[in-house]
């Protein structure tokens, strides 16, 4: 855990949030400023910066991740209607808090491009 990550710390319990998933690798919750009637952020409990960061050996964590988002996304009443899965890497992409993490968007239209 990064001390100073504010996703390390809502993973390690230090910070509450509506959680909606966890597991030994992974923590859902939803977003304090969400930008759709669903916004689940998606973080993998150990600290890397950004998808740029991850290596060969993080394909099960990624894998994972992705599973977890399918479920989430169906227990949401999603699946029919769409949604969107986003990650950002870097400030210019808009990534705000230096962690891993994936957006789970749906409940409304997305328009593209969404940049």
């Amino acid at each position: 855990m990064s001390t100073d990550c504010l996703f390390c710390k809502i993973a390690a319990g230090a910070i509450p949030a509506k959680l909606v998933y966890q597991d030994d690798h992974l923590v859902a919750f939803r977003d304090i400023h969400p930008v759709a009637p669903t916004h689940i952020l998606l973080i993998p409990r150990r600290h890397m910066d950004s998808l740029a960061d991850t290596e060969p050996a993080d394909r099960e964590l990624l894998g994972g991740l992705l599973l977890v988002a399918s479920e989430l996304a169906r227990d949401e009443g999603l699946s029919e209607s769409g949604y969107r899965l986003v990650t950002n890497t870097g400030a210019n992409a808009g990534q705000s808090v230096p962690h891993l993490h994936f957006h789970l968007i749906g409940g409304r239209a997305m328009t593209w491009p969404p940049g």
